[in-house]
């Protein structure tokens, strides 16, 4: 017997709610995951889906109603996205709900905006008799309002209740009368209503035009459906996409154009609009409800092409999809940390195959995932190698702060970049400062020589927990925190410390006449302040920009001329394999803002270890000579892409119930492993780099093995074994497939 578990009426919040249901013999080659189906609920036929099917009843069979039939008539949108959840549901790990919850991210409706008109409902000649009529019995609201209609023929309610003074009673009597019409009409809310379409005359560049008809001889010929376009910073990335989305539309299809920060969401939308006018939306988690809402339905009724978006666009409900773009796919707020932890990149590609559409995965610096990918065959490596107007690739300069430590200088400038921005203020050109902020904290450098407290068994860097203890988050190795450096006996070994607002407070002290701007997170918190702050530096409402990594993605200011970036090889020594990809791509990134006009721009990269090769090949933009070395690295200690990694994480509030759970679990791993052929490498349980948050205690198990479907395998038997194992019970445990940071 097969049963099918199905959600009821999902969009009134039922999605912690399912019914099970028999699911007849004849029916049974044909429901699936995903299908919409007729169902009796109580004294009435309903409409559902079917979100997974079990042979196992979950009460009396006697009692289990069967399904009635597959609901008759278009397949709505919701249909395929719960085939989607099911599918994250098993490559990710999670709870049906959670993926569903994932995918539709519109659980409730949202109260409509009306718009409602006052038509008149008579011809003139009847209207002006009728009208003399109301005004000798002194009828004066009726009057008012049909003299009004006469010469307007349509009127806004909300004028005639206004400023005509007409009362709602009075109009639904004139109604009723057959003298008027009240039309009542959705009204979307468009959170882009306020932008202003323009005549768009960009042409293509010979570089720009090869790549969109390779990638459009392609698609005819359904080569391929995944395509990774490199293209240096300034090459015009964005011009390629709306050509091939032009493409699509022209064919009756829709559009999604990932990006990876809601900062980045204004300057993008601009140049959309410029070119699609309102068939361009947006979503992201900044809209309220109500507008998230509308923009959903606007997608599903056709009154929009286009949706651009953060990770959530993905799951936009159009009803004929043909091109995902992923703008920066390397970026990664790609990767959600909530379960499912699933990343877009895979999903888009996943929802593509389901619509038979194809992906396009853009960036300067390519994820070293989608490379690797590109370089197995599996995706089309398409490349834009000039900048747009053959402007020349910023110069670009390391400066070695140990030098400068040694020369006297401990400001957090060095004496080349203040040389070099005196000269920029006095020409009237912009400046970006980008402090690399990322993941600073617990690691411990020497600011004397460059060395780094390093883990001996893993090549990541030791992270200071408290009680003077330095800890390596992949194997558990300890060893107290130095108190001199290790390496040449210096006291100047510390942690980084410096945040946006001292280096503001130290640049405002060194150049006093110049107009400072700071854009991070405590300046970004409201609403609209990101396209605010990006708009006044557009129009040069300062001569420096100061900020953390979001002011170095996509950003497009023809007056930055110098990019300095402070604390380069901060990011290289946390705790994380991608550390080296992350430093490499945030270098490049930030060296690319500059030169983006007329004038050509200049670079300075300050740092300790100048030596390392993602500072070396970012100095000169050689995404190739990081790939090799980078993918060497991964290869020799077995990370992804080359392996596959799962982080199983075990959390509950009983710490002994825990260690004894994540020690279960990892025995039964270790048996299923045993059982199996291919090579599975097991680490842990440890402590998580943060073992406890808000009383909660957190434990993790590694497992790195070539196939990836070996670990979904196992994190299915894990599955069971939580089921029948009553240690488990009170332990949550989520899985992380090819994390995407460190732990």
């Amino acid at each position: 017997m097969t049963y099918a578990n199905v959600i009821v009426d999902i969009s009134v919040e039922k999605l912690d709610k399912t019914f099970q249901y028999l699911v007849p013999e004849e029916l049974q080659e044909v429901i699936t995951e995903g299908t919409q189906v007729d169902i009796p609920f109580g004294s009435r036929t309903l409409t559902g889906y079917v979100i997974e099917l079990t042979d196992e009843p979950a009460y009396d069979r006697e009692k289990i109603k069967p399904v009635l039939g597959i609901h008759e008539g278009s397949v709505p949108m919701e249909a395929q996205l719960i085939a989607l959840a099911a599918w994250m549901k098993n490559n990710y790990g999670s709870t049906m709900n959670q993926a569903l919850k994932t995918v539709l991210p519109i659980k409730r409706k949202t109260k409509q905006v009306q718009h409602r008109q006052v038509q008149l409902a008579l011809p003139e000649e009847e209207a002006k008799k009728k009208l003399a009529l109301l005004e000798a019995r002194h009828n004066t609201a009726k009057a008012r309002l049909l003299r009004e209609l006469i010469g307007a023929q349509t009127l806004d309610y909300a004028l005639v209740t206004g400023k005509l003074n007409v009362p709602a009673a009075t109009i639904r009597g004139m109604e009723q009368q057959g003298l008027v019409i009240v039309e009542t009409a959705a009204n979307y809310r468009n959170p882009v209503a306020h932008l202003k379409q323009e005549e768009y005359q960009v042409k293509l560049n010979g570089n720009q035009r090869q790549a969109v008809d390779e990638i459009l001889s392609d698609m005819r010929e359904k080569k391929t459906r995944t395509f990774l376009l490199k293209g240096v910073t300034g090459s015009g990335k964005t011009e390629v996409y709306m050509e091939l989305i032009a493409h699509v539309i022209a064919q009756g299809k829709q559009a999604i154009v990932l990006i990876p920060e809601i900062a980045l969401t204004y300057q993008t939308v601009m140049r959309f609009y410029r070119r699609f006018g309102d068939r361009v939306s947006i979503i992201n988690s900044r809209l309220s409800q109500g507008e998230r809402y509308d923009q959903f339905e606007r997608a599903k009724s056709g009154d929009i092409d286009i949706m651009i978006g953060p990770r959530s666009a993905l799951f936009t409900p159009f009803p004929n999809l043909g091109l995902i773009i992923m703008d920066e796919e390397h970026e990664n707020s790609y990767k959600s940390e909530t379960a499912p932890r699933y990343h877009a990149r895979e999903v888009a590609i996943q929802r593509a195959k389901m619509n038979q559409a194809f992906v396009v995965l853009g960036s300067a610096t390519p994820s070293v995932d989608s490379y690797y990918q590109a370089m197995q065959g599996n995706y089309k490596l398409v490349e834009l190698t000039e900048r747009v107007g053959q402007k020349p690739l910023p110069v670009c300069e390391i400066v070695d702060l140990r030098e400068e430590l040694h020369a006297g200088n401990r400001s957090i400038l060095s004496e080349r970049l203040q040389e070099l921005m005196e000269d920029r203020l006095q020409k009237g050109e912009q400046i970006m400062l980008f402090l690399n902020r990322r993941g600073v904290s617990g690691f411990l450098s020497c600011r004397d020589c460059g060395y780094v407290v390093k883990c001996p068994h893993c090549d990541v860097s030791l992270s200071q927990h408290a009680g003077g203890r330095m800890v390596c988050h992949y194997c558990g190795y300890e060893e107290p925190q130095p108190v001199v450096c290790p390496s040449c006996g210096s006291k100047y070994i510390s942690g980084f410390k410096a945040g946006t607002q001292k280096v503001e407070m130290l640049v405002q002290k060194r150049f006093p006449n110049a107009r400072l701007m700071r854009m991070d997170f405590d300046t970004t918190r409201t609403k609209d302040s990101y396209e605010k702050i990006l708009q006044a530096f557009a129009n040069h409402e300062a001569d420096i920009l100061i900020g953390t990594q979001m002011i170095v993605k996509g950003h497009d200011f023809p007056n930055v001329t110098l990019v300095g970036v402070l604390a380069a090889d901060m990011s290289l020594h946390v705790p994380d394999f991608h550390a080296a990809e992350r430093t490499f791509q945030l270098l490049t990134q930030a060296v690319g803002r500059a030169g983006r006009g007329k004038t050509p721009g200049y670079a300075v990269i300050q740092a300790y270890d100048v030596e390392h090769y993602a500072l070396k090949t970012a100095k000169e933009q050689d995404y190739e000579a990081f790939y090799g070395q980078e993918i060497a690295y991964r290869s020799m200690m077995s990370y992804p892409p080359v392996w596959n990694l799962l982080v199983v994480h075990c959390s509950g509030e009983d710490p002994e119930r825990l260690s004894a759970a994540a020690e279960a679990l990892a025995a039964f791993l270790k048996e299923a492993i045993g059982q199996g052929t291919e090579r599975v490498l097991l680490v842990g349980p440890a402590d998580a780099s943060v073992a406890r948050v808000n009383d909660i205690y957190r434990k993790v198990i590694y497992m790195k093995t070539e196939n990836y479907q070996t670990l979904v395998f196992l994190k299915n038997q894990m599955e069971y074994y939580r089921k029948e194992n009553p240690l488990l019970s009170n332990v949550t445990v989520q899985y992380d497939f090819n994390p995407a940071s460190g732990f």
